[in-house]
């Protein structure tokens, strides 16, 4: 008992000696010792090694090869955080940037998409210009918070090329504010705080589309942009590394789910991929996929009346797979079809001879993705494992 009081009191004594420290500092001073000090580093630094734990999240691969990729995915969660929030993160400034692309892949990003994004305030207003181009697909949203906080990124609002006003030449304006001006013809919603605002353009054919062409520039506000801060940098630094920590997890956790239905591609909740930052246009199959080295996935599907529709191999943690060097995906515009209309898709670790081959790229088990885009139908693609030497006998005419 006097163990346990004297160690009270010296607590007492010592946040007395805290308070006193700290009386008649400011918070903006604080936040200068915490960056001067080195702390708000040191936190960055534990936070970015705690995301190490999605790694060993329970059925995630063991071997040296996934783990091999678990860590360069992390890496490259990394640089696309200190991107997104400490070199563009300002909305005072803001600046699209291609945050997920060939080299930094999250949550089955599409190889068919140029995706685009910029951090965006409700309470300030903001104009995008540009021309529409000629992808096939083009989309904008608006979410309000981000991977580090909680894995949710809610829905604001959204619009795409079907449901805006574009002038003769194909240019066009959006008006992105959190109350709508009377007279702006496109209009998207932001929230009142911080909001992501996301482009998604997507290819049929990357060799012969191009793409918007787009500008954002803040209308309201202060009439520049604040200096790089302490308080700028703190919060920067801890919201890249929550980023960091907290994309995998959520995805993690997804490929767990995912194999309880592996090799078949059943609908995925449209409820939760809108709220993890997907496009409510799009009907979703997410899946596992797991193959010995003489299998092979047949994939069979009926495409309904649709924008876009496309099908795509990724690793365990839910990256794309090389979509540079690889035939790793196909789409509605690439894919051969069969006589009667439907197509036929075979993932195999080795050239079946089949148009629609999907290369695993070294992998043996990873997941899969199939996209509907305003589809009158979201039918499910049927699904079997046989043996690679029976492919030839069991394949439709084409």
């Amino acid at each position: 008992m006097r163990f346990i009081l004297v160690m009270g009191l010296g607590l007492i004594k010592n946040l007395r000696a805290a308070w006193r420290k700290l009386r008649g500092k400011t918070h903006s001073d604080i936040v200068t010792e915490h960056v001067v000090s080195g702390a708000a580093w040191a936190e960055f630094c534990d936070t970015l090694k705690s995301a190490g734990a999605a790694l060993q999240y329970p059925g995630t691969p063991q071997n040296g090869f996934d783990q091999a990729e678990g860590y360069r995915y992390l890496a490259r969660l990394t640089r696309a955080g200190l991107e997104a929030f400490l070199e563009y993160g300002d909305p005072l400034a803001p600046q699209l940037r291609r945050i997920c692309h060939e080299t930094i892949k999250i949550g089955a990003d599409n190889p068919d998409n140029y995706y685009q994004n910029c951090n965006l305030d409700g309470r300030y207003t903001y104009r995008l210009t540009g021309q529409r181009g000629s992808v096939a697909y083009l989309s904008f949203n608006t979410k309000s918070g981000h991977y580090g906080q909680g894995g949710q990124m809610p829905p604001v609002d959204e619009r795409d090329a079907r449901n805006m006003s574009f002038n003769p030449d194909g240019s066009f304006e959006i008006i992105l504010s959190a109350e709508k001006p009377e007279t702006a013809q496109n209009w998207l919603k932001l929230a009142k705080g911080y909001t992501l605002f996301m482009v998604r353009q997507t290819h049929l054919d990357r060799t012969r589309e191009t793409i918007a062409d787009l500008a954002i520039e803040r209308l309201t506000g202060p009439e520049t942009e604040a200096q790089l801060s302490p308080e700028k940098l703190t919060e920067a630094l801890k919201s890249a590394s929550t980023f960091v920590a907290g994309c995998p997890l959520l995805f993690a956790h997804w490929a767990r789910n995912m194999q309880k239905h592996s090799n078949q591609l059943p609908r995925f909740s449209d409820e939760v991929s809108t709220r993890a930052g997907g496009d409510p246009n799009i009907a979703y199959y997410h899946s596992h996929w797991k193959l010995a080295s003489d299998e092979a996935l047949i994939i069979h599907a009926e495409p309904p009346e649709c924008e876009f529709w496309n099908f795509q191999l990724n690793n365990y943690w839910m990256e794309s797979l090389d979509y540079t060097r690889r035939t790793i995906h196909t789409n509605k515009h690439l894919a051969q079809y069969n006589s009667d209309g439907s197509v036929t898709i075979i993932v195999a670790h080795k050239d079946p001879g089949h148009a629609n081959w999907i290369e695993t790229a070294g992998h043996d088990n990873g997941t899969m993705c199939w996209r509907w885009v305003h589809a009158e139908d979201t039918p499910e693609p049927q699904t079997r494992v046989v043996k690679f030497d029976q492919l030839t006998s069991l394949l439709p005419a084409a």
